[in-house]
């Protein structure tokens, strides 16, 4: 008997989850925490962070927390889930993220997710995170209308920054970073960033 084959026209249905379906997740398995991401309706598991990422997130909104929201520019936040679209979905946790004092308050999804899209958002490159990965990610927060994106690469000491129109611009750790434009008289040294 022949084995059956399927047309190559047929293809399985997937499935795409929405944002009310993401707050409906559990968030503690019998394995551990566990923290979601949807890209365009499909469900992303995030893999835990390292100490070292750990560290330089940290160290990036205390940077952001004291020169921007202690000066009464906007209010920072960590790891907070942010829509950036619907229809399909996407929604991301940035490592830290920026809003400027004229979009608050912020609005809230009915699930309790942020709404507003920040000015700034920073990540913290993982060593499981591929550059095809990044730059896909960059990409949704700029068309989303993120300001400027700064992507952290601990490996390589250095600081990437995005804007939408403009070429990134790659900061070392003798560069300072600053962006007048969204948090005026921000002064970021690379170097204070990774300094363990």
């Amino acid at each position: 008997m022949a084995n059956p084959t399927v047309s190559s026209a047929v293809q399985p249905s997937v499935r795409l989850f929405t944002v009310a379906d993401l707050a409906a997740m559990p968030t503690h398995l019998p394995s551990g925490d566990v923290d979601y991401e949807l890209d365009k309706g499909r469900l992303i598991i995030m893999v835990p962070p390292g100490h070292i990422h750990g560290s330089t997130q940290a160290s990036l909104a205390i940077e952001i927390g004291v020169q921007g929201q202690r000066r009464g520019h906007g209010r920072v936040y960590t790891e907070t889930t942010v829509v950036l679209s619907r229809n399909p979905d996407t929604v991301v946790v940035p490592d830290a993220a920026f809003v400027v004092a004229a979009k608050l308050p912020v609005r809230e999804s009915r699930e309790g997710y942020l709404e507003t899209i920040p000015d700034l958002v920073g990540e913290v490159r993982s060593k499981n995170d591929t550059v095809a990965e990044l730059d896909r990610k960059v990409a949704d927060y700029l068309t989303a209308g993120v300001r400027v994106v700064w992507v952290a690469d601990p490996e390589s000491k250095t600081i990437a920054a995005h804007r939408a129109g403009s070429q990134s611009r790659i900061y070392r750790e003798s560069d300072t970073l600053t962006i007048d434009d969204v948090i005026p008289g921000l002064k970021l040294n690379v170097a204070d960033i990774y300094s363990q």
